[in-house]
C-alpha cells in the first residue's frame, strides 16, 4: 500500500498548488497530461508480519523532465508551474501523514479515485512476457486486477502502458 500511498500524497500536494489533472498509473507512475511527472519508489525489509526499515523514494520533475526512449515526460515548469522543491517536500510530507495511518481501503479509494478509470486498455510486462486487458481494479493489497481471456489475473508487479491494447 505504501506506493499507492504516495501517489495520493503527491497528487495532492500537486492540487494544494494548483488545480492539477494529475491522475495516478499503477503501480508508482503520476502522469500529467498523459507524460510521467513523477514516480515512487519503495525499499523495505520484512520483519515478521511488520517492516524492519522501509524506504519510500519519491521523484518529481519540478523544473526539468528527463528524456526516456519511448516514453512521455513532463515536469511542473513546462505547464508554467513554478514550485520550489521545499515548497513541494512540506506539502508532500503533510499529505504523507495524513494518510499514514489511514486503513488500506481508504487508500484503495483514494487512489482509484485518481487514476485511470476501470475498463482502460493496458499492457503489462511481467518478468519478460507481455499481457493485454483491461484494468479491473485493485485488490485489497493494492495489487493491479487485468481482465484478459474471460478472468481477472492479480499482478503484484509489472510495468504497465496505458491503452495500447
Amino acid at each position: 500500500m505504501f506506493a499507492l500511498l504516495a501517489g495520493v500524497s503527491i497528487v495532492e500536494a500537486l492540487q494544494s498548488f494548483f488545480a492539477s489533472p494529475a491522475s495516478l498509473k499503477w503501480p508508482n507512475d503520476v502522469l500529467l497530461g498523459g507524460a510521467k511527472l513523477a514516480g515512487v519508489l519503495i525499499d523495505a525489509a520484512p520483519a515478521g508480519a511488520g517492516l524492519d526499515w522501509l524506504v519510500i523514494g519519491i521523484g518529481i520533475n519540478l523544473r526539468h523532465a528527463p528524456e526516456i526512449p519511448g516514453r512521455l515526460t513532463t515536469s511542473l515548469a513546462a505547464h508554467g508551474l513554478q514550485v520550489s522543491p521545499r515548497e513541494m517536500a512540506d506539502m508532500l510530507l503533510q499529505r504523507l501523514a495524513h494518510w499514514l495511518d489511514a486503513p488500506d481501503g481508504d487508500i484503495r479509494e483514494a487512489w482509484l479515485n485518481l487514476a485511470h478509470p476501470v475498463g482502460t486498455k493496458l499492457d503489462v510486462s511481467v518478468q519478460n512476457a507481455k499481457v493485454s486487458g483491461r484494468f479491473a481494479g485493485l485488490s485489497a493489497r493494492g495489487e493491479l486486477l487485468l481482465a484478459h481471456e474471460n478472468r481477472i489475473d492479480t499482478i503484484s508487479t509489472g510495468e504497465v502502458l496505458l491503452g495500447h491494447v
